[in-house]
């Protein structure tokens, strides 16, 4: 029973070493800015920010940090590019 278990844990650091394993299809976290702490969530390749400037213009300094913290675990669709900045 514990053998089975080490191996687990064993498999587990392995897979941690591997982080391209891992792909963020959904989250939903709490992002503390500096004028608040707003809502960010990624669905279906779709990002929301619950502050204004996303609002406006599809795009807020929240999503793109969440977009550059976490580009090694998004899919293509959803990495930040400047194709994402408005003209």
């Amino acid at each position: 029973m514990y053998s089975s278990l080490i191996s687990k844990i064993e498999k587990a650091k392995r897979y941690a070493e591997e982080p391209e394993r891992i792909t963020f299809e959904s989250f939903d976290v709490r992002f503390r800015g500096d004028n608040g702490s707003h809502r960010v969530s990624l669905k279906a390749n779709e990002w929301s920010c619950e502050c204004d400037h996303f609002h406006t213009s599809g795009l807020c300094a929240h999503v793109m940090t969440m977009q550059r913290v976490f580009a090694s675990h998004l899919t293509e669709a959803v990495r930040y590019t400047t194709e994402h900045v408005p003209a």
